[in-house]
């Protein structure tokens, strides 16, 4: 059962607004100001937020506003209630970030075809990362029923690529978003001596090169592929649409961009304060988690020495020699040229 959280300061309103959901077969939490609202919002994680706009304690702009400042629940769709019904209050709430309004006095019907409105374009952006190439089309379609763009839906163009082979280099401009169908992808700096260090590590159903779309840069890093693989490509121009009209998605993708930032600063802190054994036991571990989720035994790590190297941030004589010591203490195994971890628990916890 999905939970609605409704925030409204009118007992009546807010009893009868609680009833019609509820009778709609939604778990309804109830808060009678805004501060509580926040409050569950952060205790519950609600499906939907139902926010008047205004209120004693916290107005509707305060909650979003404070709403907006937690990762954990900022990706909430949104419905602001609302007597007012200036164009410039309605805006701002939309600016802030709500996804739609309804004007008091409403009838029924009103608010439950907003609710599942939202509550399934939500669902359909969060699925949208899980399932491949054709749920990044089905958002598409969602969105271009709206928008009058249905060219976003036809004639996908896909790029296939050999091993070790380039798809952006560090400095390039960008002039669209890629889509992984299938290989894996490695993003990289390079030094003035030419040695490397790997800041990324991509999969199938990953989305590649956002970061500079995003920022409005050239790439920080190049681009190359770890074997074989098929690429879809979206054109600038399509991701720039999509994102500027509609603003979960947008968050979806500065999420993704926050959550390379804080893995990228804990590499870099681990390659500037670990020791040799810790760097490659790392690395193993990052590997085996972006490519193995489901923590299969059967599992091997097929990745070159070289690029392996390259994640710890040590030289490929030093990866070697420590993955023979980790193979003699039964932390890992290594049959034809794959390294099998034996011992996650005992790698991961590996001191200083």
């Amino acid at each position: 059962m999905l939970t609605i959280l409704l925030i409204e300061d009118n007992a009546d309103v807010r009893e009868n607004t609680a009833e019609i959901l509820e009778l709609a077969n939604y778990k309804v939490l109830t808060a009678p100001d805004g501060k509580v609202g926040v409050q569950l919002a952060e205790e519950h994680h609600p499906d939907l937020i139902v926010c008047d706009l205004a209120m004693p304690v916290l107005d509707g702009y305060g909650v979003l506003h404070m709403l907006n400042k937690k990762s954990n629940v900022r990706h909430i769709p949104f419905i602001f209630l609302t007597a007012k019904t200036e164009r410039a209050d309605i805006r701002k709430g939309m600016d802030m970030g709500a996804d739609d309004y309804i004007t008091k006095p409403f009838n029924p019907t009103e608010l439950l075809n907003s609710v599942e409105s939202r509550l399934k374009k939500a669902a359909s952006i969060r699925d949208v990362m899980l399932s491949g190439l054709n749920g990044v089309d089905s958002l598409l379609k969602m969105v271009s029923t709206d928008q009058a763009m249905n060219s976003l839906k036809e004639g996908r163009n896909i790029n296939r690529y050999k091993k070790k082979q380039s798809i952006y280099q560090e400095g390039n401009h960008p002039s669209c978003l890629f889509y992984i169908i299938k290989g894996k992808v490695k993003t990289y700096k390079r030094n003035e001596d030419g040695k490397e260090l790997i800041t990324g590590l991509y999969n199938e159903g990953d989305f590649l090169g956002y970061s500079a779309l995003l920022e409005g840069s050239t790439y920080k890093d190049s681009a190359e592929t770890m074997e074989e693989s098929e690429l879809a490509i979206i054109p600038r121009k399509d991701f720039e649409d999509l994102t500027s009209i509609n603003t979960q998605v947008m968050q979806r993708f500065i999420l993704l961009l926050a959550n390379n930032v804080a893995e990228r600063e804990t590499q870099l802190l681990g390659i500037a304060y670990n020791s040799l054994r810790k760097k490659v036991a790392e690395a193993l571990i990052t590997v085996s988690k972006k490519y193995n989720p489901s923590s299969s035994a059967e599992f091997g790590i097929d990745i070159s020495r070289e690029n392996l190297a390259a994640i710890a941030g040590v030289a490929k004589e030093s990866l070697i020699r420590t993955v023979g010591d980790f193979r003699d203490e039964k932390l890992i195994d290594i049959r034809e040229g794959c390294i099998y971890i034996t011992n996650a628990k005992k790698l991961t916890e590996l001191s200083n």
